[in-house]
């Protein structure tokens, strides 16, 4: 070969070993999702679409090295009517970017201006393509804007207030009526973001996406309520929204106003802005997590248990977790021995995210010293019924609140019993032989004794829902840990006084030792008692449907199985209308399936209670879980 061949060669292998200018290369299709899709909120970078604008516009590099100077270039750029939408939504993006990287204020409102901006255009047609990722994070900047933008000293708190507030090109007017924010006749305030709260403890986390920053507010009444109230501890999920009052010269001028408008989560869910309907981001989950996360309701479930006159001092021990609602059916929570509302966290999360069971019920808490003889408890959970029903409904024109359902979970389901009975002296007579009415007590013991153990079923309640009840008792409460324990409990001096004076004045009639007995709700519910399985034995009234959810523990047979605390035996009634069991230990109350048969329950239970307009809750009110 000669030298000309041999240097043709030389180059050709050259040629071939040169990379080219462009190129591609495989990659993992997830990384290259997430490259395309990133943004400011999601990774702390710029998105693909914000730095096109900023190499187009020739202000990359210009960017890394100065931002505020970017930035004010872009802005007027846009202004001057020299950039489309696309620069707005890099202005939001970079506007973020550099208020989290500097803790500026003025930045972050920016940003939720410029998103704001892009999202609701005054002109219609060009609203962003609701298939473009832009719409989504737009929305995103501009909640957290306000968020970050409104926030306290130590990020704790966002404060919301009414004043002129600086921008990083001119300023901002806001208005906000703080004394106007109300749900009900509850004032709110003190604001925490959702955005920065983890949620522990709850199994699922309920968020609508939408426009506003997501928040939990303190609710204060403005006086002191009996009768009915509104958990104290509870948080409000609320969003609140800066409404930008925008003509087309006063971005350019520099000189905007707005307002702040707060909205109560679940009313409305959708707002107006610039004739659009437009959803509010909500994250009711997370306002519920933080209100049950205050040590007074868990250090309750002890004190409650052995301190028989523990909620003595409460204006009123049936509380709902919101103001009430006209026409909205009540339903009537009961937790169980040693335990608070708290325990029903689950189950309320999930059936407040169900906008039909939302729209057509309310939920009530009862709250009780569970150390407390199960017919006393169930004599205050109807007086708080009543007084409830009296306070809100005085006229009686409410048919909603004589449509209640109660749930009630192991003890709670045996004082739910006794709302939904008429006993006449079977329960009595279990434990005395001698009729109260020949008996010589003091009035006050025997009124007490009377309304307590001979009732009649509540006309407010038409719907009872029996989770991991111990109707038959429970083997834990007759065993000599449970005796043991039962002893510690010191009940209310009514009762205490009622009980000496029935033992002390008819020893012999008793068919139970008053010297070997602490009539507590451990004796109450300990499969010796006598009054128990009476009570067992008495049918639910006619009037009144009624469901068991039966916890067993493990895959043996359920007719011989336990949850750990209750038989299948004790907990089995029979003539319900409907009973699913639950592989589950004894709080199945948060289990998946159990929630899921509420939630049916409550669905029929409004089917069958209004006469038109409920093919939906027919649809779903489907037959029970197998």
């Amino acid at each position: 070969m000669g030298w000309r061949a041999a240097l043709g060669a030389a180059a050709l292998l050259l040629l071939a070993g040169c990379a080219t200018p462009v190129q591609v290369q495989r990659r993992d299709p997830r990384d290259v999702q997430r490259e395309l899709t990133s943004t400011v909120i999601s990774t702390g970078e710029l998105s693909g679409p914000t730095q096109v604008v900023l190499h187009r516009q020739d202000l990359s590099a210009l960017f890394d090295r100065d931002p505020e100077a970017a930035i004010a270039i872009l802005h007027r750029t846009v202004t001057a009517g020299q950039a489309d939408a696309d620069a707005l939504f890099a202005l939001a993006e970079m506007s973020f970017q550099h208020a989290e990287q500097t803790g500026r204020q003025p930045y972050y409102l920016a940003a939720s201006v410029y998103a704001f901006v892009y999202l609701f255009p005054a002109d219609p047609a060009r609203r962003p393509d609701p298939f473009d990722p832009r719409l989504r994070a737009a929305s995103d900047i501009y909640n957290r804007g306000l968020t970050s933008g409104f926030a306290s000293p130590d990020r704790s708190r966002v404060r919301l207030r009414s004043g002129r507030f600086e921008l990083p090109f001119g300023s901002i007017d806001i208005t906000f009526d703080a004394a106007s924010v109300r749900w009900g006749n509850l004032v709110l305030s003190d604001f925490t973001p959702a955005d920065e709260l983890h949620v522990i403890g709850l199994q699922n986390r309920y968020r609508r996406a939408g426009i506003g920053a997501p928040l939990a507010a303190s609710a204060t009444a403005p006086v002191q309520e009996t009768g009915f109230r509104v958990a104290a501890v509870l948080k409000v999920p609320v969003t609140a929204l800066l409404r930008i009052d925008l003509a087309a010269h006063d971005l350019a001028q520099g000189r905007l106003s707005g307002s702040i408008e707060v909205y109560p989560a679940f009313e409305p869910s959708v707002v107006e802005i610039r004739g659009q309907q437009v959803p509010l981001e909500a994250d009711t989950t997370a306002a519920l997590a933080y209100g049950l996360s205050n040590p007074k309701i868990w250090r309750s479930e002890f004190a409650g248990f052995l301190q028989g006159d523990f909620f003595a001092r409460q204006p009123s021990q049936l509380v709902g977790v919101e103001p009430y609602r006209r026409g909205q059916i009540p339903v009537v929570f009961i937790h169980g021995t040693g335990s608070s509302a708290g325990r029903w966290g689950d189950m309320l999360n999930d059936l407040q995210a169900d906008p039909v069971i939302r729209e057509h019920f309310q939920f009530w808490v009862f709250f009780y010293s569970t150390g407390n003889p199960v017919p006393y408890s169930a004599l205050q959970l109807r007086t708080a019924i009543e007084d409830a029903v009296r306070t809100l409904d005085p006229q009686g024109t409410d048919p909603a609140l004589r449509n209640m359902v109660l749930v009630g979970h192991s003890q709670g389901g045996l004082l739910a019993k006794m709302l939904v009975i008429d006993s006449g002296s079977r329960v009595w007579d279990a434990f005395s032989s001698k009729p109260l009415d020949q008996m010589r007590v003091s009035p006050e013991t025997r009124a007490l004794l009377q309304r307590a153990v001979f009732v009649k079923p509540l006309p407010e309640v038409r719907r009872v829902i029996f989770i991991a009840t111990p109707h038959r008792g429970s083997f834990v409460a007759g065993s000599w840990v449970g005796r043991l324990i039962g002893r510690l409990v010191t009940m209310p001096l009514n009762v205490a006084n009622a009980l000496a004076e029935t033992a002390a004045g008819y020893p012999d009639e008793l068919r139970v030792d008053p010297r070997a007995t602490r009539f507590g709700s451990v004796w109450s519910m300990s499969p010796g008692n006598p009054g128990l399985q009476a009570l067992a034995a008495i049918p639910v009234s006619p009037e009144v449907a009624a469901h068991s959810i039966i916890a067993v523990q493990g895959n043996g047979p359920v007719e011989t199985g336990d949850d750990g605390v209750v038989t299948y035996r004790s907990a089995h009634l029979d003539g319900v209308a409907s009973e699913l069991v639950v592989r589950s230990g004894h709080s199945v109350q948060a289990n998946p399936r159990a929630v899921a048969e509420v939630r049916r329950i409550l669905l029929l239970h409004l089917a069958e209670s209004c006469p038109q307009g409920c093919a939906l809750a027919l649809g779903r009110a489907a037959a029970p879980a197998q």
